[in-house]
């Protein structure tokens, strides 16, 4: 099982690392930047989850982290340079993949070590979410998780559907299946339709 678990994580590292490499593509970054703005995105989340739980930060002991980042920057970089340009939409599915595992991910984990289903369900979103937020940081756009269709939103219900799988005594693997489904499926099907929460009127029906 822990094997498994290894392989969906290095999975995860891997597709934030595409993330973050589509992102220095498009702010014209150097080769130094597209190692940063790839490292931060595929390890921000999972670092600042250990550090909550009080655990060995996961990358510290197990350089194979960085091996996938580099990999998956370097093929990214291949593909870029034979297509010059990677639209949009897919820069944006693969935050959506990298989304989902990682969710799942900080969930089992957090899980893993004893915290409540509740705690779990907040550093799952926040393995998911945290990387992306450094990268549109430093790249100085508003962040996805505080912008447009929902986001954080959807790692909570996945992250839910995993709790209640559990509750019901399902198999594990069948849980995280679960939960990264319907945390892809929610987050392709929000940038799909445009599902938001938005609370505030539109700023064209703000008056002087």
């Amino acid at each position: 099982m822990s094997v498994w678990f290894h392989w969906i994580d290095l999975a995860g590292v891997a597709v934030f690392a595409v993330s973050g490499t589509l992102m220095a593509h498009r702010k014209h970054m150097d080769g130094f930047g597209v190692v940063v703005l790839a490292g931060v995105t595929a390890i921000g989340g999972g670092t600042l989850r250990d550090m909550i739980l009080d655990l060995p930060v996961f990358w510290v002991k197990d350089p194979s982290f960085f091996y996938v980042i580099i990999l998956a920057a370097i093929a990214t970089i291949i593909w870029l340079r034979k297509h010059e340009t990677f639209p949009l939409r897919y820069l944006l599915v693969a935050d959506a993949i990298g989304l989902a595992f990682f969710n799942v991910m900080g969930l089992q984990k957090a899980l893993a070590y004893g915290a409540t289903p509740f705690v779990a369900i907040a550093l799952g979103t926040m393995t998911g979410v945290f990387g992306g937020l450094i990268r549109d940081v430093i790249c100085r756009e508003i962040p996805l998780v505080l912008k447009g269709e929902l986001y954080a939103t959807t790692c909570i219900l996945g992250g839910a559907v995993y709790v209640f799988a559990v509750m019901f005594d399902l198999h594990t693997d069948i849980a995280m299946l679960a939960a990264l489904l319907t945390t892809l499926l929610l987050r392709l099907a929000a940038m799909r339709w445009h599902w938001n929460l938005h609370v505030f009127p539109p700023h064209g029906d703000e008056k002087n």
